[in-house]
């Protein structure tokens, strides 16, 4: 999730966890603080903009090194503040605000690494989008009631409900994910594409419109849900994978990352006399976030080292209406 999410989610556990035991500031800063140190990993530099993507919530969101550093940095900061007497409980709510990160992140379809150093599976469920307000607002309002009331008992109870309710909003996506997924693969089923693998995302800052890709022999399917849509089929358009390519950049070491870092949610493509790779599951046709140029094409092909990334373009100005009509359940294209 985005930075500020993961500091009012550390502030909020922070504070739920330490109650009226300390001054609820002390707590929220503190949490606040633990929530956002996992995401720091962002500033350093492998020299590779593919290997910067992969290693991005690595070891820095493991459980496993988050749970060694939280009661030790928790003992630490009671210690500096001079509340010795509440080491456990510092301990405990400095933890807990360190592996919500990850925990959190898992839920978005980017890919944490939770189990790191015994395996560098990258988690994405992809049930709630990396930027969401639903999710965030109730915890901003929960933390600053407590921090207006000083910890009031209405306050702190405040806090707590708001939790409650941003956890219920991932219950939800989770939810709601499935069904849109059976939804699609029985829109597949009658349009006779035999997808190898269906991957079903919400669209940015919601969770009332979802994005379809299925990847099939060759091709892939882009489609979008609304859960306002009066039909329940999903529309899908088909596009090139680039199959071709594959055995061009086979060997190529920043292509095995990303098809393994993705889960095969990619696509091959030329431009120009460079072979490019796009992530499919962050973005929409034709504009991805992660796209990079990798080899040059030559007699052959001829890896770039460092691979380059491509920025990112989108039309806002059709952008934005096509998002609020799709949202609202009109069956708008994109592209046309």
């Amino acid at each position: 999730m985005d930075s500020v999410t993961q500091a009012v989610l550390g502030a909020a556990v922070g504070v739920a966890v330490m109650g009226r035991r300390t001054a609820v500031w002390k707590a929220a800063v503190a949490g606040a603080v633990a929530g956002t140190v996992p995401d720091l990993d962002v500033l350093v530099s492998h020299g590779d903009p593919v290997l910067d993507m992969v290693q991005h919530r690595s070891h820095s969101h493991s459980l496993f090194w988050l749970s060694l550093a939280g009661p030790a940095a928790g003992w630490l900061l009671a210690r500096w503040l001079g509340e010795g007497a509440l080491r456990w409980r510092w301990a405990f709510a400095i933890w807990l605000a360190l592996v919500t990160h990850p925990l959190l992140d898992a839920f978005t379809v980017y890919g944490t690494q939770l189990l790191q150093p015994f395996s560098d599976r990258p988690f994405g469920l992809g049930s709630v989008f990396i930027v969401d307000p639903f999710y965030t607002v109730p915890m901003i309002v929960g933390v600053a009631w407590a921090l207006r009331s000083r910890g009031s008992t209405r306050g702190l109870a405040a806090n707590g409900l708001a939790l409650a309710v941003s956890c219920a909003y991932l219950g939800w996506g989770v939810v709601v994910q499935h069904q849109v997924e059976a939804v699609a693969r029985e829109s597949l089923a009658a349009h006779g594409v035999a997808a190898q693998r269906v991957l079903v995302t919400p669209v940015a800052f919601t969770s009332l419109l979802w994005r379809v890709v299925a990847v099939g022999e060759g091709h892939y399917y882009e489609g979008f849900h609304s859960l306002l849509d009066k039909s329940s089929r999903v529309t899908f358009e088909r596009f090139d994978r680039g199959a071709a390519l594959e055995p061009a950049v086979a060997s190529i070491d920043a292509v095995r990352r990303l098809q393994a870092f993705s889960h095969g949610y990619y696509r091959l493509f030329e431009r120009g006399d460079r072979l490019m790779i796009s992530d499919l599951r962050m973005g929409m046709e034709p504009n991805y976030l992660f796209t990079f140029e990798v080899a040059e094409r030559r007699s052959a092909p001829v890896p770039l080292v460092p691979p380059r990334q491509v920025g990112m373009r989108v039309d806002l100005s059709r952008a934005w209406p096509w998002y609020w009509q799709r949202l609202a359940g009109e069956p708008v294209s994109m592209r046309r």
